[in-house]
């Protein structure tokens, strides 16, 4: 893949400060994604922003913690986009895919969108990889309205919203997407105490550690957010962090196995479908093959078709019914 068409994530921290950013630029893995939903009718382009902002910051969140298990973002309600999901795997693989149940205006704000009658919501799954017996995945669900129940209108705003709810910290998006690039910015304040990279610094007080009180987060937020989205779309990250912080000491952080370069992959496969089916039961299976011919179920994510005509569906139960009792344990 060309520079031109590599998708990566840039981290950073601010010197001396209780501050750190990421910069993520979905190119080539944003216009695979994109491609693949086109050979199935594709989206209006207000959807086609709103899952390019979602890939942005869902990736620019997994990049935020140290987590092994897949990050699930997910903004849903009763508007005429339904559901609209992004998954990133630890690796910064990511897909995604909307619900679309009706018109959507180009240009459209998210409450038009997900929100018409305030019933929305916006979800964040972290799933562990390898779960240990009876552990579940953590989710946290947040309403797409503000403290003052009004309409939020961007997904910035709604995941802002979020961190500060759920993690207490301040935190700045700045999110942009179109048909070629999906580009995030974040910025987010770090705890005080227990921050490595504020060791031994004597410039960091106390009462900075309270949210909405550090003056130094304020300061970097403020230059964060005169970014425009169309600056974000079209500048190299290396432009965009000397134009906005050339005042500031940034530590950038580098990866000893190379740049973190965001993909697109689908973890969907015939044997996941085939465990799908198996939940359905033999009589609705029956029902579809009496009906079709066969049964086709095609990936939402990557648009991937899997098929089983009538010897496939039934040797999916006859294995069914040669295994073993199953265990208690979770695999």
């Amino acid at each position: 893949m060309t520079e031109l068409h590599k998708s990566e994530l840039h981290k950073f921290l601010f010197d001396g400060l209780p501050v750190r950013g990421m910069l993520v630029r979905l190119t080539g893995s944003w216009q695979e994604v994109l491609r693949r939903h086109r050979e199935g009718g594709g989206y209006p382009p207000a959807v086609t922003e709103l899952l390019g902002e979602m890939s942005a910051a869902a990736v620019l969140m997994q990049g935020n913690i140290k987590f092994n298990g897949a990050l699930v973002l997910q903004v849903f309600g009763d508007g005429p986009v339904k559901l609209a999901v992004t998954e990133v795997q630890p690796d910064f693989s990511f897909r995604t895919t909307a619900t679309v149940n009706g018109e959507v205006a180009d240009g459209v704000p998210l409450s038009h969108m997900v929100n018409v009658n305030g019933l929305g919501r916006c979800a964040i799954t972290l799933d562990p990889k390898d779960r240990l017996p009876g552990q579940q995945p953590y989710q946290g669900v947040v309403p797409l309205n503000g403290e003052h129940n009004e309409k939020l209108e961007h997904l910035s705003e709604v995941l802002e919203h979020y961190m500060l709810r759920s993690e207490q910290l301040d935190t700045k998006l700045v999110l942009a997407a179109n048909g070629e690039v999906a580009a995030g910015l974040l910025i987010q304040r770090l705890p005080a105490t227990g921050a490595s990279n504020l060791a031994g610094s004597s410039a960091v007080q106390a009462q900075g550690d309270a949210i909405g009180e550090n003056e130094d987060y304020h300061r970097i937020a403020t230059l964060a957010a005169s970014l425009k989205p169309e600056e974000l779309l079209t500048l190299d990250a290396e432009t965009i962090l000397h134009r906005l912080f050339w005042q500031e000491d940034l530590l950038r952080f580098q990866p000893e196995d190379g740049p973190i370069e965001p993909r697109f992959a689908c973890t969907c496969s015939r044997e996941r479908v085939a465990t799908m089916l198996k939940g359905l039961g033999v009589d609705e299976i029956e029902s579809i093959l009496a009906e079709r011919g066969e049964v086709e179920v095609a990936c939402d994510f990557c648009g991937a078709q899997y098929r089983f005509d009538p010897v496939d569906a039934a040797r999916l139960f006859l294995q069914q019914e040669r295994q073993p009792p199953a265990s208690d344990q979770l695999h």
